[in-house]
């Protein structure tokens, strides 16, 4: 197993309930079950801790940047802080090099937070989510929700029964590291 020196989380559906979807305003942020409590653990742990999302809604027209980035401050309050937030605008029809699978995102994380990309694990709840991780060389992990298909489970090299199960497995990677 590599080092991790570096958590990433996916914001909808692993941070937060993703109720509405394209949800832009702040009042409207609720809590995932548990995120709170897996991000103070990573961070007790001294470990950086960022958040890497899909924001489509604005490449569609359904929300703006500035709608994008209060949800975003409401996360920070509720959940965080943050080190790093990376957020890819695009449309899902539209030719990025950051809509997750894409590593754009991850990539931008690692440097921003100056850890090695094959040091960080990424934590969501879609394929999406670990294949931008793989793709950019981190270690992605599956977390089930209710909207898991059996088939996203076969295509996940680590899956977590919940965010706090990932966070743990991760911890106890570097202790194993440390050893």
């Amino acid at each position: 197993m590599r080092s991790i020196s570096a958590v990433l989380f996916d914001r909808d559906h692993t941070l937060t309930v993703d109720d509405p979807p394209y949800n832009g305003d702040p009042g409207a942020v609720r809590e995932y079950p548990g995120a709170r409590q897996a991000v103070a653990k990573v961070k007790a742990a001294g470990l950086p801790v960022g958040v890497v999302t899909n924001q489509a809604g604005i490449g569609l027209g359904l929300l703006t940047h500035e709608q994008v980035e209060a949800v975003n401050a409401r996360v920070d309050d509720l959940i965080g802080p943050f080190d790093t937030w990376q957020y890819c605008p695009h449309a899902p029809v539209e030719e990025c090099s950051c809509r997750k699978p894409a590593p754009g995102l991850i990539l931008r994380a690692a440097d921003q937070l100056d850890v090695p990309v094959q040091e960080i694990a990424v934590i969501g709840d879609t394929v999406m989510d670990v294949g931008a991780a793989e793709s950019a060389g981190a270690i992605g992990i599956y977390v089930m929700t209710d909207r898991t298909l059996a088939a996203d489970l076969r295509r996940c090299q680590y899956v977590a029964a919940d965010i706090n199960a990932a966070v743990d497995w991760v911890l106890a990677q570097r202790q194993v590291d440390a050893a």
